[in-house]
């Protein structure tokens, strides 16, 4: 009963701290420079910019009538609460809010367009993530100062010292073909063929794995120091704990202790990210996009905040914000399931 009162008022604090994040940004868009309304005037003079100069004086003379209309018409001539409610409540977080960049869309058709790209890509990272670091880990922990070890550390840190924008173009110039000479294996940029509506299934399935191979190796490229290390680190921690010296001293084998024992203790700080699985639509780093050119939401969010599309900008936060703070609630819920002797106060 205690736990079930813990995650009520979990749940419960998620809408306070929704409407903290939101309030907060919406408020930003509100005032930073180069908003809807100064782009659509900054596009009508560019279109006057080569009229003769009575005729560019006199759209100068209507520009702030003009500014005042557009005002209207985009909703700012309102007072700040008043257009955060229709925000909140009648744009549907924003989510029915018509984009600023591009015409007859409101924001969640355009989410709702990069949502497939952005998980094929964060599922395939975030499982591949954990399947490869947990046994890493553990192989390590159990081989510890051995050959081994340090091999597998090597490679681990070499791998998570290279940036990984860094990785992505190297990757591309030794198996893309962009330099003569080299292997010609992946596809230069892009998330599938030109041609991938007339593909079969099993087509559909080789052509995604050889677009997305090289991006998720990069993705994940830089979590598998943290994860392995944490993984080794913990299972160490564990194996040298009192309670498996007790088995050991009981006449319990060693894989009887690690694996009946120590194991599910040494899951615990790894799960801390659990809770990501909700997020991992959003998981793709901007950079690793916008080398392999993929459309999904990390791109999409760059181009919303220099283009100036709070609407889409707003509807991606809201999103992010609240399967983010759902997430932290789905740790702590992994947490219980991993030990429970945790205990939570209400």
């Amino acid at each position: 009963m205690e736990r079930l009162y813990y995650f009520i008022k979990r749940l419960l604090l998620v809408i306070p701290t929704f409407l903290g994040i939101t309030v907060l940004c919406f408020a930003l868009t509100q005032v930073i420079p180069g908003g809807p309304v100064e782009q659509m005037i900054q596009r009508m003079r560019g279109i006057n910019s080569g009229r003769p100069d009575a005729a560019a004086s006199e759209h100068s003379s209507i520009s702030e009538e003009y500014r005042k209309q557009l005002e209207i018409h985009f909703g700012f001539d309102q007072p700040f609460y008043r257009r955060y409610l229709q925000w909140l409540v009648r744009d549907r977080l924003g989510m029915r809010m018509e984009s600023y960049k591009y015409p007859n869309k409101n924001a969640w058709q355009i989410i709702r367009d990069r949502l497939p790209v952005s998980l094929i890509f964060g599922i395939t990272g975030f499982l591949l993530s954990y399947l490869v670091c947990i046994p890493l880990g553990i192989a390590k922990a159990l081989r510890h100062g051995t050959a081994f070890d340090f091999a597998s550390s090597a490679l681990v840190f070499i791998g998570y010292a290279i940036p990984p924008f860094a990785f992505g173009m190297m990757l591309k110039m030794l198996f893309c073909g962009t330099v003569d000479g080299l292997w010609d294996l992946f596809p230069v940029a892009g998330f599938h063929s030109d041609a991938f509506a007339a593909f079969t299934f099993a087509e559909k399935a080789h052509d995604l794995f050889v677009h997305m191979f090289l991006p998720v190796l990069c993705y994940t490229l830089g979590n598998f120091a943290i994860l392995t290390l944490l993984m080794k680190n913990s299972l160490l921690e564990q194996i040298g704990s009192d309670y498996v010296r007790t088995v050991l001293a009981k006449g319990g084998t060693m894989r009887r202790a690690v694996w009946g024992h120590a194991f599910r203790n040494a899951l615990i700080p790894i799960a801390t990210g659990f809770g990501g699985i909700l997020t991992v639509m959003f998981a793709g780093s901007v950079i690793i996009e916008q080398v392999f050119e993929i459309p999904g939401m990390g791109r999409l969010g760059l181009e919303a905040i220099v283009g100036r599309d709070y609407a889409v900008f707003m509807g991606i936060l809201s999103l992010t914000s609240i399967l983010g703070l759902l997430g932290n609630v789905l740790s702590d819920f992994c947490y219980v399931l991993i030990d429970p002797r945790i205990h939570f106060e209400r």
